[in-house]
C-alpha cells in the first residue's frame, strides 16, 4: 500500500514539474524578464518564379502533357507557413493527344525548391492573378 500512494505522489510531481513549464510561455501574466521569447520566423526573399518554372518545368507538368505558352503569377507569401506560392498555367495536351486548354495550377516553393502543385479550383484566386510568360 505504501508503495502505491509513493508511485501516485511521484506522478503527480512530475505531472506538476511538466505543467510548470509552459506557465512562462509569451502569453504568460509574468513580468517580460520572465517569458519565454517567441523566435519570429524568419521569411526567406522571394523567389524568382519564372526562372524556378523554367528550370524545373517538369515539377509542374508531366512531360506527355507536352505544356505550351507557360505563364507564371508573382510568388505570395505562404499564410500558412514561412515559404512561397505561385499560380502557373498553360495549354496542355492529354495522354492521347487530345488538347486539354488551358490548365492552372498553385505550386508551392520552399528554399528554392517547387515542393507541392495542385490544380486549382473555380473559387481559387489564381485565376484573378496577372500572369507573365516564362
Amino acid at each position: 500500500m505504501g508503495r502505491v500512494v509513493l508511485n501516485i505522489a511521484a506522478m503527480i510531481a512530475a505531472a506538476l514539474a511538466l505543467a510548470g513549464c509552459g506557465l512562462a510561455d509569451s502569453h504568460a501574466v509574468w513580468p517580460d524578464f520572465m517569458r519565454t521569447k517567441v523566435a519570429e520566423p524568419t521569411l526567406e526573399a522571394p523567389p524568382d518564379v519564372k526562372q524556378l518554372v523554367r528550370l524545373h518545368l517538369d515539377s509542374v507538368f508531366t512531360a506527355a502533357s507536352a505544356p505550351r505558352d507557360v505563364q507564371v503569377s508573382p510568388a505570395r507569401h505562404d499564410l500558412r507557413g514561412v515559404g512561397w506560392t505561385a499560380c502557373v498555367r498553360a495549354e496542355l495536351t492529354s495522354a492521347t493527344g487530345k488538347p486539354l486548354g488551358v490548365q492552372t495550377y498553385r505550386i508551392n516553393i520552399s528554399s528554392g525548391t517547387i515542393y507541392d502543385r495542385q490544380r486549382v479550383e473555380p473559387e481559387d484566386t489564381c485565376l484573378a492573378e496577372n500572369f507573365e510568360p516564362i
